[in-house]
């Protein structure tokens, strides 16, 4: 279900990019777009996580440089019967992690140092539950292909805003300087279609797989707690760029997201920490009997 759904997806995705094509460039800037979008249908698939980790300046970790951070990665992805992810840090001060890769076997999980430095180790181990039953749904693949194609998308936008079009062939394209300005007034429209793509049921998904990989649904509802305040407060500069990315993390990094609008990447973080702690109550724990998180990281 998730392969067909991920085709679905990336058929939207190129009939988008054909069309922008052709409002540019007439039949042949829509050949020269489908062209262009084959390509990177089957470069994002080998190479869309690269990308993204690359985009985010993400450091990979290993032991001996993150022998805490590791060990509670590989403890966790035993627990949800995973292979090993490779593990990335990204330099932010805001707290929030993604989940990256096409497959289990080749997935990858990146954490910020604002993530590590003000959440608890319980915390953090449920965002990082989250994040590993994202690769167990194999959603990691939608989001990452996503990111890759929308964020191109946007390029090709800006490309007809500042030159028009593709070469001589735009002047006869069917729309004129009116097709120019539909195709960079779509580069948003592209971000609303690839949020309403990603389902946010996703997430409730994540929440309750994470929830059960980790034992501890109280964990995670704390962090979420955490770090949706944060996020409100502290800028995350390289997310705000590349906003095509959003969905990939644990909680919108961006700001502009004060509603829980049809176009949201994300259901209300007071709906996800309240879903958590029915969880919790079907398991028997309490938030005042649940073991509580600790302090800071360290």
């Amino acid at each position: 279900m998730n392969y067909f759904r991920t085709g679905l997806l990336l058929a939207a995705l190129t009939g988008l990019f054909v069309g922008i094509g052709y409002l540019l460039g007439g039949g042949g800037g829509m050949v020269i777009a489908f062209l262009m979008a084959a390509g990177m249908n089957l470069f994002a698939y080998w190479n869309s996580d690269k990308i993204v980790l690359r985009m985010y300046r993400a450091r990979e970790v290993d032991a001996r440089s993150a022998p805490q951070f590791h060990e509670l990665v590989r403890d966790l992805a035993e627990r949800a019967g995973l292979p090993m992810p490779r593990v990335y840090i990204i330099e932010s001060e805001q707290p929030n992690a993604f989940a990256t890769g096409r497959n289990p076997q080749n997935a990858a999980v990146a954490a910020t140092t604002g993530l590590l430095r003000r959440l608890s180790p319980e915390e953090v181990a449920g965002v990082i539950a989250h994040e590993l039953a994202h690769v167990k749904n194999r959603d990691t693949l939608t989001m990452t292909v996503t990111a890759t194609i929308a964020g191109a998308i946007g390029m090709l936008a800006n490309f007809a805003f500042f030159f028009g079009g593709f070469g001589n062939d735009s002047r006869n394209n069917p729309l004129g300087i009116v097709g120019v300005l539909l195709v960079a007034i779509l580069a948003p429209i592209a971000a609303m279609l690839v949020q309403m793509a990603i389902s946010r049921s996703r997430e409730y998904d994540a929440d309750r797989g994470g929830a059960l990989i980790s034992g501890q649904p109280l964990w995670l509802a704390s962090a979420l707690e955490k770090i949706q305040a944060s996020a409100r407060a502290i800028d995350n500069p390289r997310a705000e760029a590349n906003p095509a990315t959003a969905h990939m993390f644990i909680v919108n990094p961006l700001h502009a997201h004060a509603v829980d609008s049809l176009f949201s990447t994300h259901p209300r973080t007071e709906n996800r920490i309240r879903r958590l702690r029915e969880i919790a109550a079907q398991m028997g724990q309490h938030a005042a009997g649940a073991a509580a998180p600790r302090g800071p990281w360290g």
